[in-house]
C-alpha cells in the first residue's frame, strides 16, 4: 500500500524547478538569442580595394533587422523579469507557457533573417510579426494565469499592477497581429504599423496613471 504525499509536498515540475531556476535558464535563452541576431551581421571577406562601403551599405538592412529584434527582444526580456518578480511559485501552467516562450525566442533569430532578406514580401513581414505576437501573447497568458491563482504570487503583490501588465502586453498583441494581414496588403504599411506599439504604451501609461487606483 502506497503512502500518500503529504498536502506541503508539491512534486509538480513548476515546484520542482522553481522560479529562480527557470529565470536563469531563460537568461541564458534571451542571452543567445540575441548573440545570433549579431551573427548574422557580415560582409564578404574576398572584397577588393574600395568596395567595403558598397558591402557596408548592403549590410544595412541586416543592422536595422537586429536593431528591430534587439529591442524586441529587450522588452521581452524586461516583461519577463518583472513578471517573475511577482512569481512565488509556479505550477504547471506558468512552466509550459515559460517554455513555450523560450522556443519562440530562440527561433527568432529566423524570421529576422527573413525580415532581413526578404523585407518588402507578405511571407517574412507575416511570419516575423507573427512571432513577435505569440511570444507577446505568452508573456501576457502568464500574467493573466497569476492574476487569476494569487497564490502564485509574492505577497504584496497588487492585482491592479498585473491588470496593467495585461494590458501592456495586449498592447503588443493587437499591434503586431493586426499587422499580419496588413502584410498582405503592404508589407512596408505593416511594418510601420508596428511603430503603432510605441503610442499605445505611452498612452496606456498615461491612462493607467490617471485612473484611480482599485484593490
Amino acid at each position: 500500500m502506497s503512502t500518500p504525499t503529504p498536502e506541503w509536498e508539491d512534486e509538480t515540475p513548476g515546484a520542482i524547478i522553481g522560479p529562480d531556476r527557470l529565470l536563469a535558464f531563460g537568461d541564458a535563452v534571451f542571452a543567445i538569442a540575441i548573440t545570433l541576431l549579431a551573427l548574422d551581421i557580415t560582409v564578404p571577406g574576398d572584397l577588393e580595394v574600395g568596395a567595403l562601403g558598397t558591402a557596408l551599405h548592403r549590410a544595412l538592412s541586416d543592422i536595422g533587422a537586429y536593431l528591430l529584434s534587439f529591442v524586441v527582444i529587450g522588452v521581452l526580456w524586461l516583461s519577463q523579469h518583472t513578471l517573475f518578480h511577482r512569481v512565488a511559485r509556479l505550477d504547471s501552467c506558468l512552466l509550459y507557457l515559460y517554455l513555450a516562450l523560450l522556443a519562440v525566442i530562440a527561433a527568432l533569430p529566423f524570421p529576422t533573417r527573413l525580415i532581413s532578406e526578404y523585407a518588402d514580401t507578405t511571407a517574412a513581414t507575416a511570419v516575423y510579426a507573427g512571432s513577435i505576437a505569440v511570444a507577446s501573447g505568452l508573456i501576457t497568458a502568464m500574467t493573466l494565469r497569476l492574476l487569476l491563482r494569487p497564490a502564485l504570487a509574492t505577497p504584496g503583490t497588487v492585482p491592479r499592477r498585473l491588470r496593467i501588465a495585461v494590458y501592456e502586453g495586449l498592447v503588443m498583441v493587437v499591434v503586431f497581429a493586426a499587422s499580419v494581414p496588413l502584410a498582405f496588403v503592404s508589407p512596408k504599411i505593416a511594418q510601420y504599423w508596428w511603430l503603432a506599439a510605441i503610442p499605445a504604451r505611452v498612452w496606456l501609461s498615461h491612462l493607467t496613471r490617471s485612473v484611480p487606483p482599485r484593490p
